[in-house]
Parts: C-alpha cells; structure tokens; sequence
C-alpha cells in the first residue's frame, strides 16, 4: 500500500513539475525552461526534480506521453461503427486536443529537438514519430499485415508530417484548419486504407 501511495504521489509531483514546464514556456519559450527554474516555480526541491527528470527533455517527454494515453483513451465503440480513415481522424485529432492548449509550446519542443547543435535528437525524433504512427494504427483498431503494413505506415507517415506542419501555422483556437485537411486527407487515402484494412475488429 505503501508503494502505491508513493507511486500516486510521484505521479502527482511529475504533473506539478510538467504544468509549470508549460507555463513557462508559454511565457518565454521553451528554450528558457530549466529544472532549476521549475524548482523556483513549483517550490520543490531541485534533487527531486532531477531525480524524476534527467532534463528538460524528459519534461517534454512525460508531456507528449500523456498525449499517447489520450489517444489511447477513446473508446472504440465510440468509433467502430467508422471506416479506417475515420477512425484514424478521431484518434489523431484526440492525439492533437491534448497538446492544443500549449500548441506554440509544442512546436518549439520540436523545433528545439531539430537544431543543428542538437543533433543527439534526431534519431530519437524519428523513432518517436514511427511509434506515433503505430500508436495511431493501433489506437485506431488498423490492423495490417506484410506487405501491407509498410504501406500503411509510410503512407501515415507522410500524412502525420503535413499534419504537423499544418498545425504549426494554425491560428484557430481548436486546430479547426489542421483537422478538416487531416480528413481530407485520410479520406483521399481512404479507398486504399479500406482495401488494405477492411475486417477491422
């Protein structure tokens, strides 16, 4: 019991630590958040910061793993009656609503990550955007099997690219833009995500 009152309170303090990591952010940008100014900010101690997050970049992580368990979260009787592209719509745009509150400050995470100085990223960066996309072929109940499978993950990679790079530019409040162009996309795509995926459970 003693665990699991530590584990609830652990969990607890990462969230305090992540909430003021955003509001930094969001107000000088992430390049000026430091653990040491999210102990100033949160009045927890700096050791226990640095015990929970190796750096900042951990802070991002934790964030953008809450967002996977967002899109993990919708039911899928909620969808199952949807075609695969639909499907693959309401999880993305799940994945999206997460991280819509701070959008600028999501994007300058990645931003951050592709800097020439910071070149130890960007092989991570692109295993985090191929388990993105399984998450997404997952969460959306995608099945697919080889030769198929590669073909739906290229094809959903691509698609996941110009949907990061719409929201990068969209103004609107709850990424309105970025997710009608992600189902017309989805949906162009869709008579051969059918056909590769029909018999979905």
């Amino acid at each position: 019991m003693a665990e699991d009152g530590s584990d609830t309170a652990g969990c607890e303090r990462d969230a305090v630590i992540v909430a003021a990591a955003l509001a930094l952010a969001a107000e000088a940008g992430w390049e000026q958040v430091r653990l040491s100014a999210l102990a100033q900010r949160t009045g927890l101690p700096l050791v226990l910061i640095a015990d929970r997050f190796r750096d900042v970049d951990a802070v991002a992580d934790a964030w953008f793993a809450a967002a996977r368990r967002a899109l993990f979260a919708v039911p899928f009787a909620s969808m199952a009656e949807h075609g695969a592209d639909v499907r693959l719509a309401i999880v993305m745009e799940a994945w999206l609503d997460h991280l819509q509150p701070y959008r600028r400050v999501a994007i300058d995470i990645v931003r951050s990550k592709l800097h020439p100085s910071h070149a130890h990223h960007w092989v991570p960066l692109v295993f985090d955007l191929s388990r993105l996309v399984h998450d997404f072929l997952d969460a959306a109940r995608v099945p697919g099997r080889p030769p198929l499978r590669p073909v739906q993950e290229i094809a959903l990679t691509g698609i996941t690219l110009a949907m990061l790079t719409d929201w990068a530019r969209d103004r609107s409040s709850d990424a309105a833009s970025t997710k009608k162009q992600l189902r017309r996309r989805l949906a162009r795509a869709g008579a051969l995500v059918e056909q590769l995926c029909r018999g979905a459970s």
